[in-house]
């Protein structure tokens, strides 16, 4: 029974974090196709800003009173990932713009689930498998192909840098966030205020770059940073957090530089070599391997039996 139970949350948990991820994935590309003007963490500061509003509006047309749920005991986690919200937000897109878009997403996303999965074991002391370290594994080898740079790209140290920062931070908000719904604080809300603490963070970059931020396309921009990879995003993953352990979602995260990946071939005319397409390949087999539903064949087999026996021996007394 309980592995039904766990196949039954994994059946919904798993594409709502892989749902985030798609959205994720779309930044980088709708940032290079909007060619906005505004600094990387400008940028990111009026993603998570836009994306706060909107989540919070939402909230409070359908459940103002889950914002006087936050109590004292939530506020360090919420404080955690607000933290984690604007440093991965400042550090990524820095990183994109300093060592490019492939070598940024290789390094953040190749981080991102071993710090998962690493802040989870210490914060919870929750074990991690065998096969989640083989799928990760088989997942991050496949991120890094299909994100490798070309021959000849010069790294930036700082740059690469920042980007492990970023992967670091990745962890450090889903573990938070896991946190918090294990404590049953209303997520809605808790996202809202996360992205907003950590919007009034980057808010001077923000402010000092509203002449580009408002422009047509950086207006465009922002109407779909925010919205929807922001709010829209957050709260599909957190959603999904809730029915997945947090080393899983830092997996399933690998979803997106395999969707920024396709839409560079679809819509900015980039082919796909042989080595990517094997880690397409790769990174789509460590996916599946970690989230497949795992069936347990000791305790959950066994009371199965029993189950089994008990109404057995129960139609035998009726008949």
């Amino acid at each position: 029974m309980l592995g039904g139970v766990e196949r039954q949350k994994n059946r919904f948990g798993v594409p709502l974090v892989l749902l985030a991820g798609v959205l994720w994935g779309t930044v980088g590309p709708a940032q290079l196709l909007a060619g906005a003007a505004a600094g990387p963490a400008a940028l990111g500061g009026a993603r998570i800003l836009v994306g706060g509003l909107v989540l919070a509006a939402v909230v409070l047309a359908t459940d103002a009173g889950s914002f006087r749920l936050l109590t004292g005991r939530a506020w360090p986690a919420v404080l955690a990932a607000s933290a984690a919200t604007a440093t991965f937000q400042a550090a990524f897109m820095t990183s994109v713009a300093t060592t490019g878009a492939a070598v940024a997403t290789a390094l953040t996303f190749g981080v991102a689930p071993v710090a998962t999965g690493i802040c989870e074991r210490a914060a919870t002391g929750t074990r991690l498998t065998r096969r989640w370290v083989a799928g990760t594994g088989c997942a991050v080898i496949g991120c890094v192909l299909v994100v490798a740079p070309a021959e000849g790209v010069r790294v930036d140290l700082g740059g690469a840098a920042l980007g492990v920062l970023a992967g670091a931070c990745f962890g450090v908000y889903t573990v938070s966030a896991k946190r918090l719904i294990q404590h049953g604080v209303p997520m809605p809300a808790a996202v809202a205020v996360t992205l907003l603490v950590g919007g009034a963070v980057l808010a001077p970059w923000t402010l000092a770059a509203l002449p580009a931020l408002t422009t047509p396309r950086g207006l465009a921009l922002v109407v779909w940073l925010g919205p929807v990879t922001a709010a829209a995003a957050y709260w599909f993953f957190v959603t999904g957090l809730r029915r997945v352990s947090a080393a899983t979602a830092g997996t399933l995260s690998l979803v997106e530089p395999l969707v920024a990946a396709a839409l560079a071939v679809l819509l900015l005319g980039e082919r796909l070599s042989a080595p990517v397409t094997a880690g397409a390949v790769l990174l789509l087999g460590g996916l599946v391997v970690v989230s497949w539903p795992r069936v347990r064949n000791g305790a959950d087999t066994s009371s199965i039996r029993n189950e089994v026996v008990g109404r057995c021996e129960s139609n035998s007394h009726v008949a």
